[in-house]
This record gives C-alpha cells, structure tokens and sequence, in this order.
C-alpha cells in the first residue's frame, strides 16, 4: 500500500471533506482534546506568516489514515523552533503514514531553516518505540485530566473577598487588553521546552480571543479593585464538552486563590449550560494549577511527552 502526502489547501474542493476527516482522526487518537473542523480551518487560515503552519494529510486507496500539524514556533526567544505532532488513527496503524508524515513534516521544517524539532506524543510502548527510533530524545511531559460536570461532585464556589469580582470574558467587550498583559504574563512562568515571547495584542486577539471554539460566555476573569487579575478561558464542541484553555494569575496577584476562583466559575457556568464533561491539560512541573485541578476533582486520563530532535546534524 502506497502512503501520499499532501497538504491541506483551503481553496480545494475537498476542503470541507478534509477538515471533517482530520478531525475525526485527532478526536480518535486523543479524545481529551476539544477538536472541531472549523477549528483545523480556521487554524490554517488565520496562522501568522511567521508561523509556517501546515496541516499535512496521508493518505492511502482513498482514506485518511492520519494528519500532522507543524510550523515554527512563531513566539520562541530562539530562532529555528519547529513543531510537529502527528496523529495516525488507532484503527490505521502500522501502514507507513506515521513515517510518511515524519519525513514529510521534516523535510519541511528544515526547508525554513528549523534546527530543532518538537513532538508531542502519548507516553505509550509504541509511540515511544517510534520516536527513540526516529532520533529523537524524551523532553516534558504532561497530563490530561478529566472532570465530570453531571453527578453533583464540583466542590461549591469559593466566596469573593472585598474588592474582588468575577466576571464573565463577554462582559469586557472590546476592551480586552488587560487580559491579554495577564495572559501574556502567566505564559510567560509556565514551564516549557520552549522558550517563548510576549506576543503581540493584535496575534493574541487573532489565535486566542477569536478562536472558533472560544466560549466568552464561559469563559471567567477576576478583577482585583477593577484590575485584571486572574482568567481561566474556556473552549467548547457546543454540545457536551469544555476544555480549559489557558488559565493563570498575575505575579502581583498570586496565592489568594483567585485562579481556582476563575476556573470555579468558568466550571459552574460551563455545568448549568448543559456541558457534561471538562478536560484540561497541565505540564507534569505545573505543581500549583495540579493542584488547583486536584481540589475540583479532575482525573489523570493520559500523560503526553514532548519528543526533542536536533535537526542541525
């Protein structure tokens, strides 16, 4: 059997097909993730130029066996940082479309310039066979961990203390910059293999605050004396599933609880609108928002592993 690689074009006919295929695939193999169609295209579509992003599809007789998303990281201090993540679905394995895609993905990484290569995998015999075959070295970890918001089990809302307000991401309208100064900040002291950059208002707004999926409604900021203090944004299906997106405090404002007051809220919201289950991921050193998660009851369902490969030799 023949594996073809091509890269998803907005403009083909195919488009809608495509998109509907990939997502079925990335659904399949992490079933943790909030993953939509219009979220593929809309990630293709809006990308900074900066960010190389492709969405590569593999094929064989007519079916997708799995895709791959990569670029550069367009928000690194350091020039030349690659991603790729590739999804085969579980059901399609051991075709050639796992070592198809690397090849794929590499050769064209390398083409601008990449001198490191970043891989997310699941912590799993086979994907850890694949990747040590491949060159490449085990960096972070992470987890996924899941929440039911049906059986009454959310522990109650903390109370609010004197000049503290939670308030809902659609109720700050267009004047949004104090989320993004927040965001930008608890991004900055998350633990990562890469090292990233205070991005921009106008990419925030554009791959953050417009993503397709980004509930504003349920999503959850707390001000401090009217001062942005703490956020947990979520994202939706639309139907049964939340995930966390990024949530986080300013340095100013940290160890009063006003994270897990966020995302208490956010999570209430979410379980009255008719939302069944939440998940969220967390870097296996991200001890103080683990524990955050641990207080409202979340579960480890899976641990990924970030996969490093020098692309200079």
């Amino acid at each position: 059997m023949s594996v073809t690689i091509r890269e998803f074009r907005l403009d083909s006919p195919t488009a809608e097909a495509d998109t509907e295929a990939a997502a079925s695939v990335l659904r399949a193999v992490l079933p943790y993730l909030v993953v939509t169609p219009r979220a593929l295209r809309w990630q293709v579509e809006t990308a900074p130029e900066a960010q190389h992003h492709r969405l590569l599809l593999a094929e064989a007789d007519g079916q997708l066996l799995g895709c791959a998303r990569t670029g550069i990281y367009y928000d690194s201090s350091e020039p030349g940082q690659a991603y790729l993540n590739i999804y085969v679905h579980p059901d399609r394995r051991g075709r050639g479309a796992g070592r198809a895609l690397l090849a794929a993905g590499e050769a064209y990484v390398t083409g601008l310039d990449a001198r490191t290569n970043f891989c997310w995998s699941l912590d799993d015999d086979r994907s850890i066979g694949f990747a040590e075959r491949n060159g490449y070295r085990r960096g972070r970890s992470a987890h996924f961990q899941r929440l039911a918001l049906d059986d009454g089990s959310l522990p109650p809302m903390p109370s609010c203390p004197p000049g503290v307000e939670v308030r809902t991401g659609a109720s700050f309208g267009d004047d949004l910059r104090g989320i993004w100064v927040a965001d930008n900040e608890a991004a900055m002291d998350e633990p990562d293999d890469v090292n990233i950059e205070p991005i921009s208002y106008d990419v925030w707004l554009s791959q953050y605050w417009l993503h397709p999926e980004h509930d504003r409604e349920l999503t959850s900021v707390v001000t401090v004396d009217g001062e942005v203090a703490a956020f947990s944004l979520a994202i939706t299906d639309g139907d049964t599933r939340y995930m966390s997106g990024m949530a986080g405090t300013r340095r100013a404002y940290r160890r009063r609880g006003l994270a897990k007051l966020a995302k208490s809220a956010s999570l209430h919201r979410a379980g009255a609108a008719g939302y069944t289950e939440a998940f969220t991921n967390n870097d296996s050193g991200n001890e103080p928002m683990l524990a955050i998660n641990k207080w409202f009851g979340y579960q480890e369902c899976a641990t990924e592993v970030r996969w490093i490969r020098d692309l200079t030799g």
